[in-house]
C-alpha cells in the first residue's frame, strides 16, 4: 500500500511559518547546492497533497514546475472550485476519502507538503505513515503552528537524525505500526 509522507521545515518553537503565511525564515538555512534530502525524498513520490495557501506561495516563489513536473499528480485542497491545470487537480472534497482513493490505485508514495490545516487534517484521521520534519534554528515565537490540539494520540517509530552545518537537524519517524 502507498504511504503517505510529510515533509516540511518548522521553527524550533514549532512553527511552519511566521505570522501572514510569511515563510522567509526558510532561507536562513539556505546553501547552494543543498536540498536537505529533498530531491531524494521526491524522486520516490508520484502523487503531492497540499493545501491552497502554500501551492501559491510555492508558485509565487519557485514556479509551477515544483510540483507539476509531468511526472506526478498533484492534488491542491481547496474550498473553490478550479478547472484542473496540467496534472494539477484542484480538490474540494472529503481529504480522508482522496487518500483512501489514492491508496487503494498502483503508485508510488503520497507526499503532504503542508499547510497546517491539512497535515492536521490528516493526523486526526491518522494518514500520515512518515514524518520528516526539518528543524530550522530559530525561535519564531507566533504564526502557524505545524501541529494542533485536538488530534489522536500516535505514537512513532524512530528512523534517523540527520544534522547540517547550516543548524537544520532532521527528524525522520514514521508511524509505528
Amino acid at each position: 500500500m502507498r504511504k503517505i509522507s510529510l515533509f516540511i521545515a518548522t521553527s524550533l518553537d514549532g512553527y511552519i511559518a511566521k505570522p501572514n503565511d510569511d515563510l522567509s525564515f526558510l532561507k536562513l538555512v539556505e546553501k547552494e547546492g543543498e536540498d536537505y534530502g529533498y530531491t531524494n525524498f521526491t524522486d520516490k513520490v508520484d502523487t503531492i497533497i497540499i493545501g491552497r495557501k502554500t501551492y501559491e506561495y510555492v508558485i509565487r516563489e519557485i514556479g509551477i514546475g515544483h510540483y507539476d513536473n509531468g511526472q506526478r499528480d498533484v492534488y491542491v485542497i481547496t474550498r473553490t472550485e478550479r478547472p484542473q491545470k496540467g496534472r494539477t487537480i484542484f480538490y474540494t472534497g472529503n481529504i480522508a476519502e482522496l487518500v483512501k482513493e489514492l491508496r487503494s490505485k498502483e503508485g508510488k508514495n503520497i507526499y503532504c507538503d503542508g499547510g497546517a490545516e491539512i497535515i492536521n487534517e490528516l493526523l486526526r484521521h491518522d494518514l500520515i505513515d512518515e514524518f520528516v520534519i526539518s528543524i530550522i534554528p530559530v525561535l519564531l515565537g507566533s504564526g502557524t503552528r505545524l501541529f494542533d490540539d485536538g488530534r489522536p494520540e500516535q505514537i512513532l517509530e524512530f528512523v534517523e537524525v540527520k544534522t547540517f552545518d547550516t543548524g537544520l537537524t532532521q527528524l525522520h519517524y514514521r508511524r509505528k505500526e
